[in-house]
């Protein structure tokens, strides 16, 4: 079962454009009843394997603009860190039911923003001067939340570089990705100091992940991902409503 979830994830990035942490921990919770702490430290650590395959084939087509990236990094380093040592502070001593409401937020604003680009392909209007030099600042809560609940850097990072840079839609993808292979690795690192993470699970979703996103890589030019997509997306907006709900009435 391992092997297959890490399968389907990959298979679903490379179909969908969805990021891998905020798919792996739901998944994880679901289907394996991964206790939430070890799931989020576990959907981080995939999620920077992931981009470990993928990264470096943006780098060879040039698609990661260095200097906007080293900017994301000076709010996004420490914010991770920040996030991951808050994370298991409250793993450790609690409220617990904070992990279960921050995964959850994030799962549905992730959610939220793929079904809005859906009906509103245009997105975020370009801005009219570039103000990359700003972004740490935007990329500093979004590295705690990331450290915090493992998901959402894709989507986060994607608005940010959208509203603040004029970057070509090549390079917001490819620099966001190199952003969240880094902010992923780590903030795994700091999860990983507190033994919060399922090793044995970690290495089949990986050895399944790598096949998976061969597989999905080959596959998705012959297939409409735009409306899987929205059926991901529309699926994971429950998901993350009722980790939010059950989070309130604990």
């Amino acid at each position: 079962m391992d092997f297959v979830i890490g399968f389907v994830i990959a298979v679903v990035i490379a179909l969908t454009g969805v990021g891998a942490g905020v798919i792996t921990a739901p998944l994880l919770i679901l289907f394996l009843h991964v206790p939430l702490e070890i799931a989020v430290s576990t959907a981080l650590a995939y999620s920077a394997i992931v981009k470990l395959i993928v990264v470096p084939v943006q780098i060879v087509r040039k698609q990661v603009n260095y200097r906007v990236l080293g900017f994301m990094l000076l709010g996004g380093l420490p914010g991770v860190i920040i996030g991951s040592v808050a994370f298991k502070h409250v793993a450790a001593h609690g409220p617990r039911q904070a992990l279960m409401f921050a995964l959850g937020a994030i799962i549905l604003f992730t959610s939220g923003w793929h079904i809005y680009r859906y009906f509103k392909p245009s997105g975020i209007a370009r801005p009219v001067r570039d103000r990359s030099k700003l972004i740490g600042l935007i990329m500093f809560p979004i590295g705690a939340e990331v450290g915090f609940s493992s998901s959402g850097a894709g989507a986060l990072g994607t608005v940010a570089l959208l509203g603040m840079t004029n970057l070509e839609t090549a390079q917001v993808v490819g620099t966001d990705l190199a952003f969240g292979l880094a902010i992923a690795l780590v903030g795994t690192g700091v999860h990983m100091i507190g033994g919060h993470y399922a090793g044995d699970i970690l290495v089949k979703m990986a050895i399944g992940g790598v096949v998976g996103g061969i597989v999905g890589t080959t596959v998705a030019p012959k297939i409409p991902n735009r409306n899987l997509r929205l059926a991901l997306s529309l699926w994971l907006s429950v998901i993350g409503i009722q980790f939010c709900w059950n989070a309130i009435l604990k």
